[in-house]
């Protein structure tokens, strides 16, 4: 229509269609930057729900960090302090008690200020 091949249309009518054709590339314009508004708003929202979960998982391997080395102690030894079988008797004095249960104490915290230490916490 911009190049005039239609006969069937008036000359006066075709400054009409020129305009509808102007206003839908306008249009189709704004619906562009619209959609580019809203996908970067979308990528900021992301991004910031990421930031968030980072922010959880690092709390939660912490936790898991400190309470590793408990686990493997108490898996380890199975803490049968009171009841010992017969070779095992000399493990089962308080020393050994109050050893390992120091041990288990110990552990995390010195774990936590080395990592503060660190800068990971």
């Amino acid at each position: 229509m911009a190049r005039d091949d239609f006969q069937v249309i008036d000359q006066k009518d075709r400054i009409f269609y020129r305009d509808i054709y102007d206003h839908l590339v306008r249009l189709h314009d704004v619906n562009e930057s619209l959609r580019d508004l809203v996908g970067g708003a979308m990528d900021t929202y992301l991004s910031v729900i990421n930031n968030r979960m980072n922010e959880v998982m690092k709390t939660l391997t912490i936790i898991t960090t400190l309470f590793m080395p408990l686990t493997f102690v108490t898996g380890f030894f199975g803490m049968n302090f009171f009841a010992a079988n017969p070779p095992y008797e000399s493990w089962t004095t308080s020393a050994v008690f109050y050893g390992t249960l120091s041990l288990m104490l110990l552990t995390p915290i010195i774990m936590f200020f080395w990592m503060r230490r660190r800068t990971w916490v």
